[in-house]
């Protein structure tokens, strides 16, 4: 099937090269703080011993810099100032050439076809120019057709390497995709690579699907749909494309969203008027009933560890967000105010909490620490909602929806998805075939094999 292709499309080899000389953790980008300077980096184009080997050198060194610099915490030199060409990953680099770039960092590499495969071998140097010391290298073997990975990988290794935490473009997004005037909207789940490319639609919009939501091994995704006109909640799983109903639930269920061990799905069900919080597990087909109150309980998200929920409620009189233990009990207010909250979610690093702000007729996305200090707001719009994390909990996805004009133009609203860094800058725009809307971010996909 096209989806167990999707998601089987290599098995990797890495392994780290010494080349003859030590690792250094040298350079560093402090990326705890407000906005810096980039880090100017040289980056060479892979070189390659026959014509469709410099080809990909091309497309992969492209790749890599577009990663990196998309982070807004490096900047790529231009390759025409370049003095020294380096046509072998083996050649030692003459760090005078590149000292009077003023660059910083080095990184190039070598493309090499392996003999009767359709693999080849990538591998790479980054060199801390000034210390004139190498503090990476690494080699992949891989299908030819694996490439664009193989580049994020490494656009991985650079940015680990150089700011100390992990990085996060050997990852996928999942949206809904939104076609048709906006009182007849097809939405339909769609799956892409961080960077747009790979896209796939994963439904065919024949029913209306929401808030998509990966599993921590990426290879699931729970979702909303209203199959037939009833709100359910499904599993998709990418490597077979097999679509099932989580449990068969009377009234409505909503806002689901993984466990961090992946056995377990909260959600919302709404029956009478109350809605409330339950968690499922997938294993036993058993529902617990997490919350109880009046008031309309629902968006819950686990902290990292497991042991905390957040939630929003309107229980005090507004939508705020509320913290809870996994049980349900020690329910704590996290906000206050005469404005809306809504879609909290927990960073992967635990450090912060995301939510959707309704303040004055304008919404925007904000984060506040888990013990409800330090609020503050980093993006807005007319309509600005569903943050969701990268899985180094230094950026967050969201999407942005424009108003009609003033003729009332259905044709003048639209809906994208932005990335941005949770400093509040490098605020960037993600491109989509189609109107998008409720992204969210995997985890970093296994390097080893992705069957």
């Amino acid at each position: 099937m096209i989806f167990k292709t999707f998601f089987q499309l290599f098995t990797l080899t890495l392994f780290f090269c010494s080349f003859g000389f030590k690792s250094y953790a040298l350079l560093k980008i402090d990326v705890s703080g407000a906005k810096s300077d980039p880090l100017p980096i040289a980056l060479s184009t892979f070189s390659g011993k026959t014509e469709q080997t410099r080809l990909f050198g091309k497309e992969l060194t492209e790749i890599i810099e577009k990663d990196l610099t998309s982070s807004g915490l490096f900047r790529s030199l231009d390759k025409a100032s370049f003095i020294e060409i380096l046509d072998s990953v083996n050649q030692k680099p003459t760090f005078e050439n590149w000292m009077i770039l003023k660059a910083q960092a080095l990184l190039y590499g070598e493309i090499t076809e392996l003999p009767e495969t359709e693999k080849v071998s990538v591998s790479f140097r980054l060199f801390d120019v000034f210390a004139q010391k190498q503090i990476e290298g690494a080699v992949f073997s891989t299908r030819k057709n694996n490439l664009r990975r193989i580049a994020h990988l490494i656009a991985d290794k650079v940015y680990e390497r150089i700011t100390g935490e992990k990085g996060y473009f050997d990852t996928r997004i999942v949206y809904v995709a939104e076609t048709g005037p906006q009182k007849n909207r097809i939405k339909r789940l769609a799956l892409m690579d961080r960077d747009g490319a790979n896209l796939r639609y994963l439904t065919n919009g024949n029913y209306l699907v929401l808030t998509p939501r990966f599993s921590p091994n990426s290879y699931q995704i729970t979702y909303l749909s209203f199959f037939r006109g009833i709100p359910r909640i499904y599993l998709y799983d990418l490597t077979t494309g097999e679509k099932k109903v989580v449990g068969d639930f009377p009234g409505m269920t909503f806002s689901p969203r993984f466990s961090p061990d992946g056995q377990s799905l909260l959600m919302s069900l709404s029956r009478k008027g109350n809605t409330e919080i339950y968690l499922y597990d997938l294993t036993t087909k058993t529902k617990e009933r997490l919350t109880r109150h009046p008031a309309i309980d629902t968006s819950p998200c686990f902290s990292p560890d497991g042991t905390k929920i957040v939630f929003n409620s309107d229980r005090g009189g507004s939508q705020q967000l509320y913290i809870m233990n996994k049980d349900g009990s020690h329910v704590k207010r996290l906000t206050f105010g005469k404005e809306n909250y809504a879609t909290p979610v927990w960073s992967p690093r635990g450090d912060y909490i995301a939510f959707t702000k309704i303040k004055s007729g304008k919404f925007y996305i904000g984060l506040i620490r888990p013990n409800g200090s330090a609020e503050r707001l980093i993006a807005n719009g007319f309509l600005v909602e569903g943050p969701s994390f990268s899985p180094n909990g230094r950026k967050l996805l969201f999407y942005r929806s424009s108003p009609f004009d003033d003729d009332g133009d259905e044709s003048s609203s639209s809906s994208k998805i932005y990335s941005i860094d949770i400093t509040g800058y490098n605020e960037q725009l993600i491109a989509t075939e189609t109107d998008a809307s409720d992204p969210t971010w995997s985890a970093l996909l296994p390097s080893a094999s992705a069957r």
